[in-house]
């Protein structure tokens, strides 16, 4: 999988995606990050990439030739066949005026083999770059960043992580906050080892806890050490409805809920 970034500050990628996994993945050749400078497509001697908005209004606005002329260079495909739905590629324009960025989201990029993406500035971007050569717009959240490079390294390391092979164990993907698979919690047979990759169902993770077993008078939950396994299966999905309900309570709108979950739920919101 090869991700493709457009910047103006080439030289800010050389920290963020140089660890971790992403470092690793590189390395190991499952993924490829080529950055554009944008400025080596001006043609003037100032290398001028942006200029006042028409219509007056503060800030500066990114002109839309280096970033066509960069795009034309790097020989995406077609608009027309990016849209389509088994399409190898995409080109993502980052932007607060876009769709969230979600792990929904970094599932359906992960399944294109190049993503390209273009990092906004200043006031914003020239609009006929959205209109007409962006295929798609993602903000990773309602706040405003100074550029689209924060955004863009978020989402590499985000859509990385689930490229196969990437992670040690393929399965640790699973269990994490927001991944919308259907849970093991009812496909297990009663007593077997808890699976800590059980689907989460698009629930926020439950709690994790390691060595040592008491620490500063901080214990951990009894049920963790006792060896039954049902019982921890069964802490952890009410931890995890627990969690999703006080910190996002909108999360349980589209969650994948059975109907032991809606019951610990009622006894939840009952104060059980």
């Amino acid at each position: 999988m090869k991700f493709e970034i457009l910047t103006i500050f080439p030289d800010f990628f050389r920290g963020p995606l140089d660890y971790g996994i992403v470092r690793r993945a590189r390395e190991a050749g499952l993924i490829e990050i080529a950055i554009h400078d944008l400025r080596a497509y001006t043609h003037d001697r100032h290398r001028t990439v942006d200029d006042r908005p028409f219509g007056g209004g503060e800030g500066m606005v990114l002109k839309p030739e280096p970033i066509f002329e960069c795009l034309e260079a790097m020989k995406v495909a077609p608009r027309a066949e990016r849209l389509r739905e088994d399409a190898r590629e995409t080109v993502v324009l980052l932007s607060p005026q876009g769709q969230m960025f979600t792990q929904s989201v970094a599932q359906e990029l992960v399944a294109r083999e190049r993503v390209v993406m273009i990092c906004g500035r200043y006031e914003g971007v020239d609009e006929r770059v959205s209109e007409f050569l962006a295929d798609r717009e993602i903000s990773v959240g309602d706040f405003v960043l100074s550029g689209g490079e924060l955004g863009a390294a978020v989402i590499v390391d985000t859509v990385s992580r689930l490229v196969p092979g990437a992670l040690g164990n393929a399965a640790s993907a699973q269990q994490e906050s927001f991944t919308t698979h259907a849970g093991e919690v009812q496909e297990r047979g009663e007593n077997e080892p808890p699976s800590s990759t059980c689907g989460s169902g698009g629930l926020l993770d439950y709690p994790h806890y390691t060595r040592p077993a008491e620490f500063r008078g901080m214990p951990v939950p009894e049920v963790l050490v006792n060896g039954n396994h049902d019982e921890i299966r069964r802490w952890r999905r009410r931890k995890a409805l627990e969690k999703t309900r006080a910190n996002r309570p909108d999360l349980l709108r589209g969650a994948e809920l059975s109907g032991e979950d809606r019951k610990i739920l009622e006894e939840i919101e009952r104060g059980k």
